[in-house]
Protein backbone atom coordinates (compact mmCIF):
# COMPACT_ATOMS: atom_id res chain seq x y z
CA UNK A 1 0.00 0.00 0.00
CA UNK A 2 1.84 3.72 -1.21
CA UNK A 3 1.44 6.44 1.18
CA UNK A 4 -0.95 8.21 -1.06
CA UNK A 5 -3.28 5.69 -0.72
CA UNK A 6 -2.78 5.55 2.89
CA UNK A 7 -3.72 9.26 2.92
CA UNK A 8 -6.60 9.07 0.32
CA UNK A 9 -8.64 6.05 2.68
CA UNK A 10 -8.22 8.84 5.79
CA UNK A 11 -9.36 11.77 3.74
CA UNK A 12 -11.32 12.63 0.32
CA UNK A 13 -9.21 13.59 -2.58
CA UNK A 14 -10.38 16.01 -5.18
CA UNK A 15 -9.10 16.54 -8.33
CA UNK A 16 -9.34 19.79 -10.68
CA UNK A 17 -8.94 19.90 -14.17
CA UNK A 18 -6.86 22.52 -15.99
CA UNK A 19 -8.27 23.10 -19.05
CA UNK A 20 -11.64 24.37 -16.75
CA UNK A 21 -9.29 26.83 -14.96
CA UNK A 22 -8.59 28.43 -17.75
CA UNK A 23 -11.48 28.29 -19.66
CA UNK A 24 -13.28 30.24 -16.76
CA UNK A 25 -10.58 33.01 -16.68
CA UNK A 26 -11.36 33.56 -20.24
CA UNK A 27 -14.85 34.13 -19.71
CA UNK A 28 -14.03 37.19 -17.05
CA UNK A 29 -14.59 40.10 -18.85
CA UNK A 30 -11.53 42.63 -18.38
CA UNK A 31 -14.45 45.06 -17.05
CA UNK A 32 -14.36 43.37 -12.92
CA UNK A 33 -11.40 44.00 -12.18
CA UNK A 34 -11.67 47.75 -11.70
CA UNK A 35 -14.88 47.17 -9.64
CA UNK A 36 -12.67 45.22 -7.03
CA UNK A 37 -10.76 47.74 -6.04
CA UNK A 38 -13.53 49.87 -4.58
CA UNK A 39 -14.41 47.04 -2.18
CA UNK A 40 -10.42 46.79 -1.07
CA UNK A 41 -10.79 50.27 -0.42
CA UNK A 42 -13.82 50.50 1.81
CA UNK A 43 -12.42 47.37 3.47
CA UNK A 44 -8.99 49.57 4.59
CA UNK A 45 -10.84 52.85 5.59
CA UNK A 46 -12.36 50.67 8.31
CA UNK A 47 -10.77 51.69 11.51
CA UNK A 48 -9.54 48.83 13.94
CA UNK A 49 -10.36 48.86 17.44
CA UNK A 50 -7.35 50.09 20.04
CA UNK A 51 -5.89 47.46 21.32
CA UNK A 52 -6.28 47.52 25.34
CA UNK A 53 -3.51 44.86 26.41
CA UNK A 54 -0.73 47.21 25.92
CA UNK A 55 -1.96 49.79 28.16
CA UNK A 56 -3.36 47.20 31.18
CA UNK A 57 -0.14 45.57 31.08
CA UNK A 58 1.50 48.47 31.92
CA UNK A 59 -1.04 49.03 34.75
CA UNK A 60 -0.62 45.81 36.20
CA UNK A 61 3.43 46.40 35.84
CA UNK A 62 2.98 48.89 38.23
CA UNK A 63 0.95 47.52 40.44
CA UNK A 64 2.04 46.49 43.90
CA UNK A 65 1.74 42.79 43.11
CA UNK A 66 3.85 42.56 40.25
CA UNK A 67 5.81 45.62 41.03
CA UNK A 68 8.83 44.06 42.42
CA UNK A 69 9.12 41.85 39.98
CA UNK A 70 9.64 44.16 37.36
CA UNK A 71 11.82 45.48 39.43
CA UNK A 72 13.76 42.80 39.45
CA UNK A 73 14.11 42.35 35.44
CA UNK A 74 15.15 45.62 35.13
CA UNK A 75 17.87 45.36 37.56
CA UNK A 76 19.02 41.49 35.45
CA UNK A 77 18.82 43.80 31.84
CA UNK A 78 20.70 46.20 32.83
CA UNK A 79 23.51 43.71 34.65
CA UNK A 80 23.56 41.58 31.67
CA UNK A 81 23.33 44.92 29.10
CA UNK A 82 26.68 46.41 30.54
CA UNK A 83 28.57 42.95 30.59
CA UNK A 84 28.54 42.14 34.56
CA UNK A 85 26.39 38.93 34.47
CA UNK A 86 27.63 35.25 34.21
CA UNK A 87 28.81 34.13 30.61
CA UNK A 88 25.58 33.35 28.76
CA UNK A 89 23.25 35.31 31.42
CA UNK A 90 20.33 36.14 30.29
CA UNK A 91 16.91 37.12 31.96
CA UNK A 92 14.04 34.73 30.93
CA UNK A 93 13.50 33.20 33.94
CA UNK A 94 12.93 36.61 35.34
CA UNK A 95 10.77 37.94 32.27
CA UNK A 96 8.74 34.40 32.41
CA UNK A 97 7.76 35.18 36.11
CA UNK A 98 7.13 39.16 35.49
CA UNK A 99 4.71 38.37 32.71
CA UNK A 100 3.16 35.84 34.57
CA UNK A 101 2.46 38.18 36.84
CA UNK A 102 1.04 40.61 34.56
CA UNK A 103 -1.33 38.51 32.60
CA UNK A 104 -2.50 37.45 35.98
CA UNK A 105 -3.45 40.77 36.86
CA UNK A 106 -4.36 41.67 32.79
CA UNK A 107 -6.81 38.36 32.05
CA UNK A 108 -9.91 39.85 34.16
CA UNK A 109 -9.69 43.23 33.23
CA UNK A 110 -9.28 42.65 29.27
CA UNK A 111 -12.07 40.27 29.15
CA UNK A 112 -14.88 42.81 30.77
CA UNK A 113 -13.06 45.06 28.46
CA UNK A 114 -13.76 43.06 25.29
CA UNK A 115 -17.62 42.26 26.01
Amino acid sequence: MSLSSLFSSFFPVVHADAPEEKEVKEEQPAEEEPQEEPQEEAEEEEEEPEDPLPALQEECAETAKCAPLAKHFQHCEEKVNAGQGFKGEDCVEEFCTLMHCVNGCVAPKLFSKLK
